[in-house]
């Protein structure tokens, strides 16, 4: 079941509440039920590991922790026990910083890179459905939406 068939089916009373509650309340459900969706049909690793391997993907060079974390907006520990179950299924390796000794860089391994290339096209499906019949507009007014709530967030902390 969905939010909106939740809704519709008259078993919670949103009469009253704010839109920006009703948002956030939004947001945390659609996220629940995306991960649940993600983590179902990727057998291998986690959406919060795949999620992270990602953010990898995306630096210019392979990120420290510190690095990672600042991207996934989640603490040190929890991303390092994210990078050590990764690291346990050989998708990724920790390499010593050439400039610093101190520091360690997050690197995909080839293990890592297939199972991108092996997982890509069900995930650009998924991704062609979730989006399908939303207007290009829309997705960048919430784009623009949500990183202004997070800078607002971040300046009140």
């Amino acid at each position: 079941m969905n939010i909106e068939d939740t809704v519709n089916s008259n078993k919670l009373d949103f009469e009253g509440i704010p839109s920006s509650y009703y948002l956030l309340g939004l947001l945390s459900a659609f996220e629940n039920r995306f991960q649940a969706m993600a983590d179902n049909m990727m057998k291998e690793i986690s959406w919060k590991q795949f999620f992270a391997i990602i953010c990898i993907n995306m630096c210019k060079e392979p990120p420290t922790l510190k690095d990672l974390s600042d991207v996934l907006g989640s603490s040190h520990q929890n991303v390092k026990q994210i990078l050590l179950k990764l690291e346990s299924k050989g998708f990724v390796e920790f390499q010593e910083d050439a400039g610093d000794r101190r520091k360690q860089r997050i690197v995909l391994t080839k293990k890592c890179r297939n199972f991108c290339e092996k997982n890509n096209d069900m995930s650009m499906k998924i991704m062609a459905k979730m989006f399908e019949g939303v207007p290009e507009k829309d997705i960048q007014t919430t784009i623009k939406t949500i990183t202004k709530i997070e800078k607002n967030l971040t300046e009140a902390v």
